[in-house]
Parts: structure tokens; C-alpha cells; sequence
């Protein structure tokens, strides 16, 4: 049995195919240039998602909320819903 790697519920194949077109398109000579642009983008993002978490931490501690109490107050409610979920799709799957 051959295990197909799958990334973001791609295959391999459709990686290479999209890979080809990119090329295609753009031109070998293009992809470092479209890559750098590419990793400095998804840098910034990750720069501001790391500085909205600070910045909500920050007012948290000041304004004395805890923000783990609050953070797994959060999970166990998306778990509960999730379990519902589950419960109820389960019942859903089974009549079909």
C-alpha cells in the first residue's frame, strides 16, 4: 500500500502541478524573487499577530484579568460544543 503525502489536503502531485504552472507563468527567473515577497509577507504577519497577542496580554495584566483562567475557560466550552457536535453528527451519520 503506497501512503500519498498530503499537505493543506493537496497531494504531491497537484503540489508539482501547481509548481509547473507557477513557472509557467512567471518564469524560473521570477520564483526567488515571488518567494522572498512571499516569506517577508507571511513574516509581517506573524510580527502582528505575535504583537495583538502581546498587546492583549499587556491590557489583561493591567486591567488584572487572567488571561489563562480565561483562555481555558474558552477551551473547555469549544470542547463541549465540539463533543456536541460530535454526539450529534454521530447520530446523523448513523440513520444514513
Amino acid at each position: 500500500m503506497i501512503q500519498q503525502v498530503t499537505f493543506l489536503f493537496i497531494s504531491g502531485a497537484e503540489i508539482a502541478f501547481i509548481l509547473f504552472i507557477v513557472i509557467m507563468i512567471f518564469g524560473a527567473d521570477k520564483l526567488p524573487e515571488i518567494a522572498r515577497g512571499m516569506g517577508k509577507g507571511m513574516r509581517t504577519l506573524k510580527d502582528a499577530t505575535n504583537d495583538i497577542k502581546h498587546e492583549i496580554t499587556k491590557t489583561a495584566d493591567n486591567n488584572g484579568i487572567d488571561v489563562t483562567g480565561v483562555t481555558s475557560d474558552v477551551k473547555k466550552e469549544l470542547n463541549k460544543v465540539k463533543d456536541d457536535l460530535e454526539d450529534f453528527t454521530g447520530s446523523v451519520k448513523r440513520k444514513f
